[in-house]
């Protein structure tokens, strides 16, 4: 994969927009991509909104008034992301990387 926006779309947990002229429609996952990364993706997001790296940043996206379902897929696309990272320039995990919940 060419860059971590691709890895993610590859596992299907990117928005898929539902727009038509002026109307803004919902964003729903687009479920791309194989169905067993996705779920694993999920309950690792979820095993890792209870450890000390990941919990703020899964606390800052319910603070937003977020569902918990929202919040644990965003942690799952972080996660993945945080994954192709490691994999692609050979790196360790870095838990102060995680800091910045805008990324």
């Amino acid at each position: 994969m060419k860059s971590a926006d691709a890895f993610v779309a590859f596992t299907g947990l990117d928005p898929r927009p539902d727009d038509s002229g002026q109307h803004r429609g919902e964003r729903r996952l687009s479920k791309r991509g194989p169905g067993e990364l996705r779920r694993l993706l999920y309950l690792a997001a979820l095993s890792a909104a209870k450890t000390k790296p990941w919990r703020p940043l899964y606390e800052h996206y319910r603070a937003k008034c977020l569902s918990s379902t929202a919040a644990l897929v965003i942690l799952a696309r972080r996660i993945a992301r945080t994954a192709w990272s490691i994999y692609t320039y050979k790196t360790e995990f870095d838990p102060a990387r995680l800091t910045n919940p805008l990324k």
